[in-house]
């Protein structure tokens, strides 16, 4: 390293430095008495720097945090602050144009990994269940993944499975790479007083814990008793200072349950700072079409889900219905791709289809492969993000994709969805659009979106801010 070059690197360090000294004594003295308009001025200068989501979303995500701050552990307040904050959303600029300048697209903004699909649960419906069990992550793998991630300017990730917790080494591995910080999808039966402790003093885990409801529900799907363990799990992490949130899986038969006013006012009063929304997908364990919501429930959870982000205090989103906000589909690298436990790399977790194998091939060069090429291309012809899925809204473009993407499923039973199941899919994406369509172009066609924050209207051009994120 020569002298120019040493220079910069303690210059660089020390700017980072001055950065995670001022939000962390800002978010103790000054953040939480800022009211929610300079909050969300603060939000919108954030979103500069290609926050990967709406600009609702992010206000309503920094206006929650600020409420939130006065209650988390000093380390969870550092996590938030140096990882999610400096490292991913104002840090890691210049590497990304790096990569940008080299493949000519962005690079992710994350990854999920599974690193097991192992689980000490076996609900009905699973969408991963069908994996191998055997975990060929290993821990130095694992860290290999992020590591090359870091160099593109990614430090969130979101770990899936299976059950995380499962694994031995998870800690080690969030302990090892405590510049990033770790999103864990978990059913919460593993998180014990001991672990919450442990997940305080790492500060870089936030836990979602996956719920169905309330305790009928819960334990119908997930077994007797799991119900009680989530909401133990939940106090053991709202006791320890941890930001923590839900997951939940929309069924035909709990849709309308976890999309209440009873449901939502239950897990913001058990500390919840953040909810997730996953339509159930007929993959996985006996793949069932009549799972699914139906069209006029999935619509109705699409417009709740836009009144609870509004008025209540909590961050929420739903992973099919939130493609206003995204811009479209997130899969296929354009947001986010899955590695799982077996290295294979798949567009989504729910597309489960591959091509490539992180073993044979860097994220990188997975990412320019014919398949994950031809996945961005057919996003961007989609129109109606109210309709942005190739597995539940255009059926036919997942088997498009997958056929000249040369890609294999890669869970048993995983070719179903395209196979027994096409008639079925397509059938469902026809009158999910007899609904959408119309909607689309008289609420969201002119470009222009209105939407109320805390009791005051907001209006935003689209096109606007479009360019101004993609610039």
């Amino acid at each position: 390293m020569n002298g120019t070059s040493s220079f910069k690197s303690v210059e660089n360090k020390f700017k980072v430095s001055v950065v995670k000294n001022t939000l962390y004594l800002a978010s103790t003295y000054i953040i939480p008495k800022l009211s929610d308009e300079i909050i969300i001025k603060i939000s919108d200068k954030l979103n500069n720097f290609e926050a990967p989501a709406g600009k609702l979303f992010f206000d309503r995500l920094f206006i929650n945090l600020k409420r939130k701050m006065p209650f988390l552990s000093k380390n969870v307040k550092k996590g938030i602050l140096n990882n999610f904050i400096s490292n991913y959303l104002l840090l890691s600029g210049e590497k990304r144009k790096e990569f940008i300048d080299n493949n000519g697209f962005y690079p992710p903004f994350f990854y999920v990994i599974s690193p097991t699909m192992r689980c000490n649960l076996k609900c009905y419906g699973c969408y991963s269940a069908n994996y191998t069990k055997k975990d060929m992550l290993s821990y130095e793998k694992i860290n290999n993944i992020i590591d090359e991630g870091k160099k593109f300017g990614i430090y969130f990730y979101t770990i899936s499975g299976g059950e995380p917790f499962v694994r031995k080494d998870i800690l080690d591995i969030f302990k090892r790479n405590g510049d990033c910080y770790f999103q864990v999808y978990t059913n919460g039966s593993l998180i014990d007083g001991k672990m919450a402790e442990k997940l305080s003093e790492l500060g870089n885990v936030f836990p979602c814990i996956s719920v169905e409801g309330f305790e009928e529900e819960t334990d119908a799907r997930r077994g007797k008793g799991q119900f009680n363990k989530v909401t133990s799990a939940m106090k053991n992490l709202k006791g320890n200072g941890i930001l923590f949130g839900f997951s939940a899986t929309a069924t035909r038969s709990n849709n309308d349950v976890i999309i209440s006013d009873e449901f939502i006012d239950f897990y913001i009063n058990q500390g919840c700072f953040l909810g997730w929304y996953f339509n159930y997908i007929p993959i996985g364990r006996e793949p069932d079409v009549n799972l699914m919501p139906t069209p006029e429930q999935r619509n109705r959870r699409r417009k709740r889900v836009a009144e609870i982000r509004e008025t209540k205090p909590i961050v929420v989103a739903d992973f099919w219905n939130d493609g206003v906000l995204s811009h479209g589909c997130l899969s296929g690298g354009r947001v986010y791709l899955h590695i799982n436990s077996n290295g294979s790399v798949e567009p989504c977790v729910f597309a489960q289809f591959s091509a490539d194998n992180i073993f044979d091939k860097s994220v990188e060069d997975i990412l320019n492969s014919t398949y994950f090429k031809l996945i961005r291309k057919e996003q961007a012809g989609i129109k109606n993000r109210l309709r942005p899925c190739m597995i539940i809204d255009h059926p036919n473009m997942l088997r498009k994709v997958v056929a000249k993407g040369e890609a294999k499923a890669t869970q048993e039973g995983g070719e179903f969805i395209i196979t027994e199941l096409k008639d079925e899919m397509d059938a469902y994406a026809q009158k999910y659009g007899e609904i959408a369509d119309p909607i689309w172009e008289e609420e969201f066609g002119r470009g222009k979106f209105f939407y109320t924050l805390d009791g005051k209207k907001y209006e935003l051009n689209e096109e606007d801010y479009y360019s101004r994120r993609n610039h």
